[in-house]
């Protein structure tokens, strides 16, 4: 332990066992996923997201995750690792009935300590299986096993129950690696168990979305402010698709004091980059102009060529978005143009599908369709292939028409098809934020 923190000795209530609690400043957890079948890919680990989150809640900080196969010899060690560098060890998979899951069985090498029938598991498998009108057969009555030493985590949602273990003052949990079971005892036992187990520190966090300034310039234009940052309040950059998340980490004893802190500071920032602020809430930046599009009574339509109906896909996943989106053209061939949209074959024939004369008659003509006060509308070359000198790969234009103007903008993107689709559909929504903000004379 540091400097910092200290101990003091409480009482558990019964139900969760005497034991002595740790409080700490700074309480740090790893996380361990143990399974083949992540590192070989055929499966994608969310756990270790959603656990950040949750622990995030309590003050608790994720220090490392790591990822390994079904072997006792890189559990033993990556446990002891883990065990030198962590106040909390959450592991996660490898408890199924077959031979190749070997978690418990390492966790008892680990502890010095055997597998026991636990009463209460072997009551609730047994009902599981039952109700199922299923026959419990020996390998599923051996999941009700669990280390002597550990503590019984009971899983209502599936038959490996989960471990806890204390040792040293310092906590390891076994669960599923099936992210509905593991979340179920995570929220269940082990959440409740670790807020009364340590004391953790309170967290306060505003996040602040910004689009259309890079990280480096972003961080360059508010260094001043962030410099002078009090001591208990950190800053994150979290960039993606020319949007960046500011995140203000606020750390502290009093919820309303550290709030009335991470507010403050953000009222300073706010005026410096307003112009890039699309939302002072986590929220994406469709949900935003959805906001303000219903919030003003505003109605959109859009012309996809190159991003293919994405467009649509982010604005439609939002509920409600059906107060003001009325449909989409994906007019991917130069005869939808013409025959849906009105785009002008001279204009196709002389300039071509990727031009800012063929996006804004896209713009313009999807609003006349649709009865829209915005259309929007995106053409060009995602890629991999299909560019030529004069319009490379990444090359695409976006457009925005009101019923008074039609502003288009020109994009040189990359060569990876679904970052120019992504990239190209977001700039598309941004180009209509700073529209109907009148950044755009």
């Amino acid at each position: 332990m540091t400097s910092e923190n200290c101990i003091f000795v409480r009482i558990f209530n019964n139900s969760l066992r005497n034991t002595t609690k740790i409080s700490m400043k700074l309480v740090l957890a790893e996380v361990i996923t143990i399974g083949d079948e992540i590192l070989y890919g055929q499966i994608t680990d969310t756990n270790t997201q959603w656990m950040g989150v949750e622990l995030g809640k309590l003050g608790i900080k994720i220090i490392q995750k790591t990822s390994i196969g079904d072997s006792e010899s890189e559990i033993l060690r990556i446990l002891s690792e883990a065990e030198s560098r962590a106040d909390i060890v959450l592991i996660t998979g490898g408890l199924g009935p077959t031979k190749d899951d070997i978690t418990k069985k390492t966790l008892c090498k680990y502890f010095d300590d055997e597998l026991v029938i636990n009463e209460d598991a072997l009551e609730f498998i047994t009902d599981f299986f039952t109700k199922r009108g299923r026959e419990l057969t020996e390998i599923n009555r051996l999941q009700a096993a669990i280390p002597s030493r550990s503590t019984y985590l009971a899983n209502k949602t599936g038959t490996a129950p989960g471990m806890w273990f204390e040792r040293n003052g310092k906590v390891f949990v076994s669960m599923p690696g099936v992210p509905h079971e593991m979340k179920y005892l995570m929220n269940n036992e082990v959440l409740p168990r670790l807020k009364t187990f340590f004391k953790t520190p309170v967290l306060y966090h505003k996040v602040i979305r910004t689009i259309g300034l890079g990280e480096s310039f972003l961080a360059e234009k508010i260094a001043d402010w962030e410099d002078n940052l009090p001591k208990n309040i950190k800053l994150a950059y979290l960039p993606s698709f020319g949007q960046v998340r500011l995140r203000l980490t606020g750390f502290g004893e009093d919820e309303n004091i550290l709030r009335e802190q991470v507010e403050a500071e953000s009222a300073k920032l706010i005026p410096q980059i307003s112009k890039y602020v699309y939302s002072q809430e986590d929220e994406e930046l469709e949900k935003a102009l959805g906001k303000t599009l219903k919030a003003q009574g505003f109605t959109l339509s859009t012309a996809e060529s190159c991003t293919g109906g994405y467009i649509s896909h982010l604005i439609t996943k939002i509920p409600g978005s059906s107060a003001y989106f009325m449909g989409s053209v994906v007019s991917y061939s130069n005869e939808a143009k013409i025959n849906v949209l009105g785009v002008k074959p001279e204009t196709l024939a002389e300039f071509g599908a990727v031009s800012e004369e063929t996006v804004k008659q896209m713009a313009e003509g999807v609003r006349k369709v649709m009865k829209t006060d915005f259309g929007i509308a995106t053409s060009g070359v995602a890629g991999p292939d299909g560019g030529t000198i004069e319009k490379p790969v990444g090359t695409i234009w976006i457009a925005c028409a009101s019923e008074s103007k039609t502003v288009a903008m020109k994009l040189t993107l990359t060569q990876q098809r679904e970052t120019n689709i992504i990239y190209g559909s977001v700039a598309a929504l941004n180009l209509l934020r700073r529209m109907i903000n009148k950044e755009i004379e």
